[in-house]
């Protein structure tokens, strides 16, 4: 029985040993790859955003929060590097809607404005049409 319970203490002792350490180690692959995707993230917002005030605000939120995202991974806590590096993929999510909703708000106002003034238009042109098409129909006396 002696020898059963060595041959079984020993492997597992082993095993949560390297798991020990491994946790120790520092942060996983996973975290590591969900900071560089915020990064990314960022990065491909501040190109869609550019220098427009829609999305501003969250797009410094993303940065801010990829700057606790990198801290945390230089502290090795994996948690918080995971949540930083999460809500940094948030804010730069909303911060290019934001402007994408703004320029489409922008180019749909500038489409009614145009079906404004055409109706415009067609009003100051239609009441000469009429009176001419009646003119040349009514009989003469």
């Amino acid at each position: 029985m002696k020898s059963w319970m060595s041959r079984a203490v020993v492997p597992l002792s082993l095993a949560l040993g390297a798991a020990l350490l491994a946790g120790c180690g520092g942060v996983s692959d996973l975290t590591r790859e969900r900071v560089a995707r915020s990064e990314t993230s960022v990065q491909q917002a501040q190109q869609t955003i550019g220098n427009s005030e829609q999305g501003a605000v969250e797009l410094q939120r993303a940065k801010e929060s990829l700057e606790r995202a990198r801290g945390a991974l230089k502290e090795k806590n994996e948690q918080q590097a995971t949540r930083y590096a999460q809500l940094a993929q948030l804010d730069a999510e909303l911060a290019v809607s934001k402007s994408q909703s703004a320029s489409t708000r922008k180019a749909a106002d500038e489409l009614l404005a145009s079906i404004k003034t055409l109706r415009q238009e067609a009003e100051r042109s239609s009441p000469n049409t009429e009176r001419t098409t009646l003119d040349n129909t009514q009989d003469p006396q």
